[in-house]
């Protein structure tokens, strides 16, 4: 079998861009369970969000994902009180298995300048500052992507929820609801996510969420949403619910692991380099990324492993800032505080 990136580095990414004055950039950080636009005023450091719903396609197909996504762009080029045609450059980061059908509706609707990678691309730039380096997403979904030496481009994971996203908050979710289900059943261990389901999705026993799950069904931000409880009972010492986290460090360190090894970031003579955790699966905190950094550094005993601060969107405005010719007036470490000021307004 060929084996071919699955992800490609666009040309507007890879090669140096002339120096340019634009004064505005857009980055889109697009989800399966929203959108968060940011237009960014170098000048002025002045910082302008749009939101919209889901734009993954998987979850919500084309059309809805695309009105997200435009929709979210909008409101914040209208925030600025700028048009469209002074952007400087457009970086849309979307999740997904495949973002060329975006990529072409959005080029569509509006210019072949608008730029649509996949949301692994710009979270690399977000972890790496652009370099050498891994990032790894475990948020409702998950996905690995990491660039070595030579530009090598490789990605791991990213299937969506019916094939993949081991390792994430939805995996998380399904994997505790189906524990209780072998605890009610008697076929497995005894557990608190048991009781602990109930009362989240304030049903009268586990069969009623079960039953929800199909019935209903709840979507994959709700199920994913109930790995905040996963977490905290591993905290609290349940076996199950630690098992959980060991276990989804195992099969996402599996995703790390091949990405390391295409990229030529396991070879031994590769430097330093950073691995950035991002997404909402991190906040579990050490019973995660103990098991997570473990596995990593059997394979690259000095990658850094670090959850990363900045908001993804972030990487996309950085991704724009190089389309545009104007790197070096983005500071990724101002960048990050800009962003959570204005998310927290």
């Amino acid at each position: 079998m060929e084996r071919r990136p699955l992800v490609e580095m666009p040309a507007a990414l890879t090669e140096p861009a002339p120096a340019g004055d634009s004064r505005y950039l857009l980055g889109i950080d697009g989800g399966a369970t929203k959108t968060l636009a940011a237009v960014l005023d170098l000048e002025t450091g002045a910082l302008h969000l749009g939101h919209g719903g889901p734009s993954n396609e998987d979850a919500v197909g084309a059309q809805a994902a695309v009105q997200a996504l435009l929709g979210a762009a909008d409101e914040a080029i209208d925030g600025a009180g700028i048009g469209r045609g002074e952007l400087g450059a457009a970086v849309l980061a979307i999740a997904g298995t495949d973002t060329q059908s975006i990529a072409g509706h959005v080029r569509a609707a509006r210019t072949d300048a608008w730029l649509v990678v996949n949301d692994v691309v710009a979270a690399w730039a977000t972890a790496t500052g652009a370099g050498p380096g891994v990032a790894v997403i475990s948020g409702t979904g998950s996905n690995v992507f990491g660039v070595g030496p030579g530009a090598r481009p490789w990605r791991a994971g990213g299937w969506g929820h019916l094939l993949g996203d081991e390792g994430s908050g939805y995996w998380l979710g399904t994997e505790s609801i189906r524990a209780a289900l072998r605890d009610r059943e008697a076929s497995g261990p005894p557990t608190a996510l048991s009781d602990a389901l109930c009362r989240f999705f304030a049903m009268p026993s586990v069969e009623a969420v079960a039953n929800l799950v199909y019935a209903k069904p709840l979507t994959k931000g709700q199920i994913a949403a109930f790995a905040v409880e996963t977490g905290r009972l591993a905290d609290e010492g349940d076996a199950v619910a630690r098992e959980l986290y060991e276990r989804g460090a195992r099969v996402l360190g599996e995703q790390i692991a091949a990405v390391l090894t295409r990229t030529g970031l396991a070879e031994p003579t590769s430097n330093e380099f950073p691995v950035g955790l991002i997404g909402s699966a991190f906040k579990a905190g050490a019973i995660f990324i103990e098991p997570l950094r473990s596995a990593i550094h059997e394979h690259a005993p000095g990658a850094r492993v670090e959850p990363v601060a900045m908001a993804p969107v972030g990487g996309s405005l950085l991704l724009a800032a190089r389309v545009a010719g104007r790197a070096e007036a983005l500071d990724a470490v101002q960048l990050g505080p800009l962003i959570e000021s204005a998310l927290a307004r």
